[in-house]
């Protein structure tokens, strides 16, 4: 049986209009430090999207979540941020904030597989 690891998500969403508190999950980020891992899948479902707001700017959208996938990678072109450990980089994508791209609580678990576990919350909570 595969080691068990502890691992960290929360679901990305996007609210159009933070006062109304309306939102749809588009994505899921996971850390597991114990393995060095930190992703983000993502999907934007437009018509879905344009449907909650027609006013939402999905090339916008699109531009920030991309920049979510440069800093979980530490990629160039991720700034700053992107230097940080990977749980600071975790800790700063799921930090509270008051704009149209918000992460959930975070929530904890274990898993022996983080990628798994990631197509796994991403298929239950987004699509």
């Amino acid at each position: 049986m595969q080691e068990k690891h502890l691992y960290e998500y929360a679901i990305l969403r996007v609210v159009p209009r933070v006062e109304r508190e309306e939102f749809m999950n588009v994505g899921v980020v996971l850390l597991c430090a114990r393995q060095r891992f930190l992703k983000v899948l993502y999907r934007l479902d437009e018509q879905r999207l344009l449907a909650l707001c027609p006013q939402l700017d999905i090339a916008e959208l699109q531009t920030y979540l991309q920049a979510f996938e440069r800093i979980c990678a530490g990629a160039p072109g991720s700034g700053t941020i992107g230097k940080f450990t990977i749980a600071e980089r975790f800790r700063w994508l799921t930090a509270t904030r008051s704009t149209v791209l918000q992460s959930s609580k975070v929530h904890p678990g274990f898993c022996s597989q983080p990628e798994l576990m990631l197509e796994r919350l991403f298929a239950q909570q987004v699509l």
